[in-house]
């Protein structure tokens, strides 16, 4: 198959799906994995994609977000793993601040049988921590439609009345040199205000989220703490000179 065929296919399953899977395109092209990771590359530099570990999604904007049900799919295990070392780390009797986010509400399973508060501006976390009978403080505020997270100048000023033993936040961005990164302003402050709080702060994603920048910085990599899933060795050291990393492989 001639190279614009393949192109063709790469971006005729990105228009109607908004991700394409490497494997997949393999099978669907009878290219090799070299050469469809050729493809993507190329597609990438014309700006026509934007390559994940696996496979390839639509390009975005800095201030583009993806509503829950959009990221609650991705990278599920991944998230899953993450989010099982993440809860570990809590221990009974500890004040903990549960930021928004999908791979952030994969640790409540984890903490069922754990004696511990958790103040949290995820207002999808609130069924799952109710029904495990845990000491649940929702701070108020207005609340982010695509993304059920509660923030803003109310959010802010309530959050400010806690202390954490740790802080667990969700990031859509990470990079070496731009540090934690999020395409709303608002979160952006909220998620600053809660490491300010915390005696230790760690950041769960997956690493998806890795060498994107998005509009709003939080903070520098420096900061905070990272726990996330399978890197490449090169990528891991560059993080590791500058912050504590935990990766998690399954």
């Amino acid at each position: 198959m001639i190279t614009a065929e393949r192109h063709h296919i790469i971006l005729d399953i990105l228009s109607r799906n908004g991700v394409v899977d490497l494997q997949n395109l393999v099978q669907r092209t009878k290219s090799s994995e070299s050469t469809i990771r050729r493809d993507l590359a190329l597609l990438e530099e014309q700006g026509l994609l934007k390559r994940i570990h696996g496979g390839a999604t639509l390009p975005y904007s800095k201030i583009d977000e993806p509503n829950m049900q959009d990221k609650s799919s991705k990278n599920l295990h991944d998230k899953q793993l993450i989010a099982e070392a993440a809860a570990s780390m809590i221990r009974d009797g500890d004040c903990i601040y549960l930021d928004a986010g999908t791979t952030v509400s994969e640790m409540i399973p984890f903490l069922m049988n754990k004696k511990i508060v958790i103040v949290t501006n995820g207002l999808m976390h609130v069924d799952a921590l109710t029904s495990a009978n845990i000491t649940t403080y929702l701070i108020g505020g207005r609340v982010k439609a695509n993304t059920k997270a509660i923030v803003g100048s109310v959010a802010q000023e309530n959050l400010k009345q806690f202390r954490f033993d740790k802080c667990f936040l969700g990031m859509n961005g990470i990079d070496v040199k731009f540090g934690f990164t999020t395409p709303d302003p608002e979160e952006a402050v909220l998620k600053k205000i809660a490491m300010e709080l915390a005696e230790e702060t760690f950041v769960l994603a997956d690493k998806s989220k890795f060498t994107e920048t998005f509009f709003a910085k939080v903070a520098e990599i420096e900061e905070a703490g990272i726990i996330t899933s399978n890197l490449d060795n090169e990528a891991m050291e560059e993080y590791l000179d500058k912050t504590n990393m935990k990766v998690v492989t399954s």
